[in-house]
């Protein structure tokens, strides 16, 4: 099993003179609002400290945005350039990724960059990646990819299109000259599922930040959602995350309305008429009061607080890695209940109550978590922004990718 490990030291002011450009495709943008990817580029760039490394950033524009295609603007250090996020279903984020990588080789091939580094973040364009590593290597250069999770089981998707995504996935680990899992439980699966490729990866985790919120309790903003969603403080459960079946909202409805709890159950989501219509019919919802859909907050600090202030937190995620929804509730919110798949074990471990999909299990866990203890309560809070702060640092882990992107062994 080939593995590259990073020392975990700081060390910005160590290296050579030499610029290291760092080209990054994959995530709609930065600065980031919600998502996985684009949290981490954010506070990748945030957190630079090794001054000899110039990040490229591809940030993606909507329909109505299509005439800033191509303009560049700085976002921290890093240097950003703008593509079309084309309305073309499915495939739009195929396009994205490949006018994007094409552009950052033009650009590197143009200025005679020595030694670029292209960091692909998912395995969507699988079936132009062999001609892609070609031009990179014509260059010098190093393509590193994080596979993200298991994107072909996700229920959203149709049959076909999971079939491109397992064969995506395939051609990109073949090509790679590193996989970055996010996952110990990611990099394990591509160590056995792709065995005959012998693929090099090493493991480095997706992060959080334990410091609380800037904003007071009685903070105009913080009041006035407490008032429209007719809560209070430390008097409900809390989901944040993307409104999709992977991620068990149907579980989850189902058996919030089977426990006896009087705290309201809020979820902040996107939601989407067409499965909110699906799971009304499946769980009856709309008969429980206590349930409220609090559609979206982008204001990072608010929602810190909103997490910061909630009894628990529900975590459903059964797809990919390291889960970002999963970091930022175990630095903020004392009590979590998550689902017990493999991904958030290794990430929680003890500082978390666990929950199956079996009938009665979250219910009855609901059941037992409204009648814990503030000493126990307490105590679950401590372990988890601990479990933040070791392992899940943004300093930690932008010392870990400053390190592989200067190491030349791959």
């Amino acid at each position: 099993m080939a593995h590259i490990t990073a020392k975990q030291n700081r060390h910005s002011e160590k290296k050579s003179s030499h610029t290291q450009h760092v080209f990054i495709i994959g995530c709609k943008g930065i600065p980031a609002k919600y998502g996985g990817f684009e949290t981490f580029v954010d506070k990748l760039t945030e957190y630079q400290t090794d001054k000899s490394i110039c990040y490229h950033v591809a940030c993606a524009a909507e329909r109505e945005d299509y005439d800033r295609a191509q303009s560049r603007f700085r976002c921290h250090r890093a240097q950003c350039v703008v593509f079309a996020w084309r309305q073309i279903g499915p495939a739009r984020a195929i396009a994205y990724d490949i006018e994007a990588l094409c552009y950052f080789l033009r650009y590197a091939e143009k200025k005679r960059i020595q030694h670029p580094v292209f960091y692909v973040l998912a395995c969507r364009i699988g079936p132009w990646i062999g001609w892609l590593r070609r031009r990179i290597d014509a260059l010098g250069g190093r393509l590193l990819v994080n596979p993200d999770g298991h994107e072909f089981l996700r229920a959203k998707w149709s049959a076909p299109v999971r079939r491109y995504w397992k064969y995506s996935e395939r051609l990109m680990v073949k090509r790679a000259g590193l996989l970055v899992c996010d996952s110990k439980n990611i990099e394990a699966y591509i160590q056995k599922e792709y065995a005959r490729y012998h693929p090099k990866t090493t493991f480095i985790a997706y992060g959080a930040q334990t410091e609380p919120s800037s904003l007071a309790s009685d903070d105009e903003r913080l009041l006035e959602w407490y008032h429209e969603q007719g809560v209070q403080e430390g008097g409900y459960y809390l989901v944040v995350g993307r409104f999709v079946p992977e991620n068990n909202y149907e579980t989850m409805l189902r058996e919030y309305s089977k426990s006896h709890t009087h705290r309201p159950f809020v979820l902040i989501t996107d939601v989407s008429d067409g499965f909110l219509e699906k799971l009304r019919q499946k769980t009856g919802f709309d008969k429980d009061d206590r349930i409220r859909f609090a559609g979206t907050v982008y204001d990072q600090e608010l929602l810190k607080k909103i997490r910061e202030n909630a009894y628990g937190y529900f975590h459903g995620h059964e797809v990919g890695g390291t889960n970002p929804s999963l970091l930022e509730a175990l630095a903020s919110t004392r009590l979590n209940l998550l689902l017990d798949v493999g991904f958030n074990r290794e990430v929680a471990k003890d500082s978390a109550l666990y929950w199956s999909k079996e009938e009665g299990s979250l219910a009855a866990l609901i059941n037992r978590a409204d009648s814990l203890p503030e000493e126990e309560l307490q105590d679950y809070g401590t372990r988890a922004k601990e479990r933040i702060r070791s392992c899940y640092s943004w300093e930690s882990i932008t010392d870990r990718y400053e390190q592989v992107f200067h190491n030349a062994e791959f």
